[in-house]
């Protein structure tokens, strides 16, 4: 299966992007977070239908920069909105969750991190990881459970900005150090576009699309990740 997971759009469409899903087969599309920059949110069911033009399956979630109505605007799109959810797609289990912890720019989408935490751990729980990775007869290597989250974990090469200081989530590294997916998606952090390892997490962002950045991710029939980094 083939995975394109893009972040933080910022309203900026990018027409390459569309160039790209044109030229190559993708199964899944994964837009986490960040889709306007505060706005309008009528560019999201602008912007994700003509993404559908392209690719059937698109699961989104919505950002800091999001205003409050871009989580509807999802819904009434052609993609699935994940955010607070659980979302099954074919050998993939999707937990969501958008927004992002506090920042220096008082953003609308800003949870403090005992509500990221409590929030995550329930759409976590609604869904037990450990029953998802276990050998069927139908995935004889389980079912893949992925978190989409905006914001990336804390002191990961994902959440570093350009100082070289960890901003990111206290709250989502907890979570995935307690629940333990396969893959963690986020984005949140433009300039720190990465694959990195939390314990046996894979965790990607895949950088700002608005910079022409995405990241290709490909799972094999056994349930191998493969990723790489895309320039648009």
């Amino acid at each position: 299966m083939n995975i394109l997971a893009i972040s933080d759009v910022h309203g900026n469409e990018n027409n390459k992007l569309y160039s790209y899903l044109n030229d190559n087969k993708i199964d899944l599309l994964i837009v986490s977070g960040d889709i306007t920059n505060f706005g309008p949110v009528d560019f999201v069911e602008y912007f994700i239908n003509k993404l559908s033009e392209y690719v059937t399956e698109i699961f989104a979630i919505p950002g800091n920069c999001d205003p409050d109505d871009v989580e509807r605007n999802i819904i009434d799109s052609n993609a699935v909105c994940i955010h607070n959810t659980v979302i099954e797609y074919e050998n993939l289990v999707l937990y969501g969750f958008g927004g992002s912890n506090p920042t220096p720019f008082d953003t609308p989408g800003e949870f403090d991190e005992d509500t990221l935490y409590k929030s995550i751990k329930s759409v976590l729980e609604s869904k037990n990881i450990d029953s998802v990775k276990e050998s069927t007869d139908e995935f004889p290597y389980g079912k893949i459970p992925i978190l989409v989250t905006h914001a990336p974990p804390k002191n990961t090469e994902a959440d570093k900005i350009a100082d070289g200081s960890h901003v990111g989530s206290e709250a989502i590294r907890r979570i995935i150090e307690e629940y333990k997916p396969s893959l963690n998606i986020c984005g949140h952090i433009h300039e720190a576009m990465s694959m990195d390892m939390l314990d046996d997490t894979v965790i990607i962002n895949p950088g700002m699309l608005e910079g022409g950045h995405g990241c290709l991710i490909e799972v094999d029939k056994n349930n191998n990740i493969i990723a790489n980094f895309i320039k648009l």
